[in-house]
């Protein structure tokens, strides 16, 4: 049987490699997507401290440290029963929501869009130099606003990377007015820039493309999210909200995750799966007949939201929805989805630095190591994150459990490589570009 290998895969935030297995005819018998590295943050914390812990697992991600800093933060705090202040829950959201402004423009620009835009170009000028001759006034712009974002987190928690600025029980510092005035002049440029982009993919990418909301991989699955008590897209607190195929949801507390998900494991992966145990059915990734799969990610969260409640986000969505319904289930629609959503973190950090209570000195509630089980949910830019741990008397961990966001999309990636190979390779006849499309619908997933 002959074999096709992808290694490795090509501007993702990861390591990892793709086998295409043919039959004898030359067409697709069986695809795998092989996550090569093994991170086992869950053994070694173990025995740790639990204040450790938000510090430590900021090295398990170098693109969206401040995620996992928070999840984990939020799950100490709930094994140690302390609840923080309300201007540390605000520094930490609007901590959560800059990390995402420049992981979008990282993922969107970067390493998105070259396929978008360059598809048919020479690999070694699909990207973002390749972009930059094209428009280099745009390739100019949106470096020096991911720069400016990172600039922010600095200015907030001491550090854009691996930060230690949320402790147990609060944050480390409080933000003074002159720093609130001057990252609301920034936070305005953020929106400007996000803004402008929107109108920019429109005009030259997701109009002119359409068909690309019919290309790479698409499958049809449920999705997973959180969301506040009235529906909206939330990002850091919030109840999960599953969506099967047809639309139809059950929302559930983030610290139940395990009565309604499910983990598996597959030999040649280091990567786990997971799945929905609530939909009483045996993991499948057949594109076929899926059973369990959902997806998380930009795409997912604004399909299970009903709404956004940052006004020029609502309005994107609205049209979004007007094109492709709810749930939209294309897998190139993610990149569409993460414009979106670019447009409602800026809105929101604007808001959030609007509240007078941001620059309260009263960060910090006093917390105390002991017995407990925490557990920490926030949505990553790739997707639900959950940080849960037990401690024992002395707040030191006996047990940890963690699902990042490319953890939930394992599954429907090697779903969406599946279909996308089975439609292009014929007779065992393939090109790079053509292996190139394969890879695309992994990147769409921002693994």
């Amino acid at each position: 049987m002959a074999r096709i290998t992808i290694d490795p895969v090509t501007r993702i935030e990861g390591h990892a490699r793709i086998t295409i297995h043919l039959d004898r005819s030359g067409g697709v018998r069986e695809t795998r997507l092989h996550l090569t590295t093994l991170r086992g943050f869950e053994t070694f914390v173990q025995g740790r401290p639990a204040e450790e812990l938000p510090r430590i697992v900021t090295r398990i991600c170098g693109i969206c440290p401040w995620l996992h800093h928070l999840a984990s933060v939020k799950a100490v705090d709930r094994c140690f029963g302390v609840q923080p202040p309300p201007a540390a829950h605000l520094l930490r959201e609007l901590c959560l929501h800059l990390a995402h402004v420049g992981d979008k423009i990282l993922h969107f620009f970067f390493l998105a869009a070259p396929d978008l835009v360059l598809q048919h170009a020479d690999p070694g000028d699909r990207n973002l130099a390749g972009l930059a001759r094209q428009a280099p006034g745009l390739a100019e712009q949106v470096v020096r606003m991911r720069v400016l974002g990172q600039r922010m987190l600095e200015r907030l928690g001491g550090r854009a990377i691996h930060p230690v600025a949320a402790v147990a029980g609060g944050f480390s510092r409080p933000l003074s007015e002159k720093e609130r005035q001057e990252l609301l002049l920034q936070a305005g440029q953020l929106l400007d820039f996000a803004l402008q982009a929107m109108a920019h993919a429109k005009a030259r990418v997701f109009r002119p493309r359409r068909d690309l909301a019919e290309d790479a991989g698409d499958i049809r699955t449920g999705f997973l999210g959180m969301v506040d008590d009235s529906g909206s897209l939330q990002l850091y607190e919030g109840s999960l909200r599953l969506m099967r195929p047809d639309g139809a949801t059950t929302d559930f507390p983030a610290h139940h995750y395990h009565r309604y998900l499910a983990e598996h494991a597959e030999p040649w992966t280091h990567g786990k799966m997971v799945y929905a145990r609530c939909w009483d059915e045996d993991f499948s990734m057949d594109p076929e007949s899926p059973g369990g799969i959902y997806r998380v990610n930009t795409l997912a969260r604004i399909n299970v939201a009903e709404r956004i409640a940052t006004p020029r986000a609502q309005e994107e969505l609205e049209e979004f929805r007007s094109l492709y319904g709810r749930p939209a289930q294309s897998t190139l629609l993610f990149h569409h989805a993460r414009l979106i959503e670019l447009i409602h973190v800026c809105e929101r950090s604007l808001e959030l630095l609007g509240h007078d209570a941001i620059t309260d000195p009263r960060v910090r509630t006093p917390a105390r190591p002991g017995a407990g089980r925490g557990i920490g949910v926030v949505e990553a830019p790739r997707g639900t994150l959950i940080h849960d741990y037990s401690t024992d008397e002395n707040g030191c961990i006996t047990r940890a459990n963690l699902i990042v966001g490319t953890t939930h999309n394992i599954a429907p990636m090697n779903m969406s490589i599946r279909r996308t190979a089975s439609s292009l390779i014929r007779a065992g006849r393939y090109d790079r570009e053509l292996l190139n499309r394969v890879e695309m619908a992994v990147r769409a997933y921002d693994p």
